[in-house]
């Protein structure tokens, strides 16, 4: 079976309509008390529709695009020019078909013309407002598709800058953990976003010596991220040897109070890790308490001072802690402790230490990767903050 060609589907769909008004008209003329055939209202209406669509259509380009009123005015114009030759047309094809009753051609044209003006000036009408309106809703939908595209592209573009940033961002993390001997030092990473306010970093310190440290800067995305870049280069810039913790705090405390936006802070960690003397000397800037596991015992650091940028003023100190075989500290950052999971508590310090007892003997690479794996699943892998987590282990 052959399918109609469009166009015939949408010759029939016109007829349908024009029978439409033929009905809706002569329901008007009945209602009035007017007797009328209703075979020449149809007929009517047919002729008139198939001589008004065509040629409405080709002209109505001459006013379609202007303003109101002048594209009424136009329009008007068309129609009074149309009104008699189509009355003429479909009187002549009425009185061949079907005359409402035997009479001369001459006598229809001089006494029927109320129908057949009123079938054209109707239909011409609902042709205008369809065709005004259809073009109406092409152009919105056509500008509502140009800025859904346009905010697509955007979006993508985004995207794509987010993706370098993020590339930037994990190059200046550590791509190779430098290691002591007797000890190994394993950290990991995971932003809420694209890009991430946290950072940890591991930085070789002569021969025998590692300076770690742990960063959070406050918030998150981009913001977050760029400030986070000026914390690795301080950092990287003050390390060195003979740079104690303290020292090292102090003086990106500082830089940090000169350049920081208001309502801007670090949280921060830092450690000179001996191998030789197998101490830990750190300064703790505000971040979460490190975990200690040693001799199946669990503990925190507390000693800690005041984040960074805040006050240029602040005396940072030192603290010292010693590192037995077997011994595991865990360093980390806020969006480890504030994961929460479908009843909004948060994971805490306490299942960090409980974990980190349970798994005291695994390496710190390990150690690392299952509890990052334990918080995620605590949390539904739906982390509200960036989180790291850096682990040293002392073998």
């Amino acid at each position: 079976m052959r399918v109609a060609p469009a166009f015939l589907v949408r010759f029939l769909r016109q007829q349908i309509v024009y029978i439409a008004i033929s009905a809706i008209a002569g329901a008007v003329f009945w209602a009035i008390g007017q007797q009328i055939n209703p075979l020449t209202v149809l007929v009517y209406s047919i002729a008139i529709g198939n001589t008004v669509v065509p040629v409405t259509q080709r002209l109505h380009k001459y006013y379609s695009g202007r303003p109101f009123p002048y594209n009424w005015v136009f329009f008007l114009g068309i129609l009074l020019v149309l009104l008699i030759p189509v009355y003429i047309f479909s009187s002549v094809v009425v009185w061949l078909l079907a005359p409402p009753t035997p009479q001369t051609l001459g006598h229809l044209l001089r006494t029927g013309w109320k129908f057949p003006v009123l079938i054209t000036f109707v239909a011409s009408v609902l042709i205008f407002l369809y065709q005004t309106t259809k073009e109406k809703l092409e152009r919105r939908n056509t500008e509502l598709q140009r800025s859904v595209d346009l905010g697509t592209e955007q979006l993508e573009m985004q995207e794509q800058e987010l993706q370098r940033a993020r590339e930037i961002q994990q190059s200046l993390l550590p791509r190779e953990i430098p290691q002591l001997p007797g000890f190994e030092v394993a950290g990991i990473w995971r932003p809420a976003r694209a890009v991430s306010g946290d950072y940890y970093d591991v930085i070789k310190l002569g021969r025998h010596k590692l300076g770690i440290c742990v960063a959070d800067v406050v918030g998150k995305g981009v913001s977050a991220a760029l400030l986070m870049a000026n914390v690795q280069a301080a950092v990287h810039a003050f390390a060195s040897e003979s740079e104690s913790a303290a020292c090292l705090c102090g003086k990106v405390n500082a830089l940090l109070y000169e350049n920081i936006a208001i309502g801007k802070f670090v949280t921060f960690f830092y450690g000179v890790l001996d191998g030789n003397a197998r101490t830990l000397q750190y300064c703790n800037a505000g971040n979460p308490y490190p975990v200690l596991v040693s001799r199946g015992q669990t503990r925190t650091l507390e000693k800690s001072g005041a984040v960074l940028g805040v006050f240029p003023s602040w005396t940072y100190e030192d603290a010292t802690v010693d590192l037995r075989p077997g011994d595991r500290l865990l360093l980390f950052t806020d969006g480890i402790t504030e994961a929460s999971g479908p009843d909004e508590l948060e994971f805490g310090e306490a299942n960090i230490a409980e974990f980190a007892r349970a798994n005291s003997i695994r390496s710190a690479g390990e150690l690392n990767s299952r509890l990052l794996a334990h918080v995620s699943d605590f949390c539904g892998d739906h982390f509200h903050d960036d989180a790291t987590l850096v682990v040293i282990a002392a073998n």
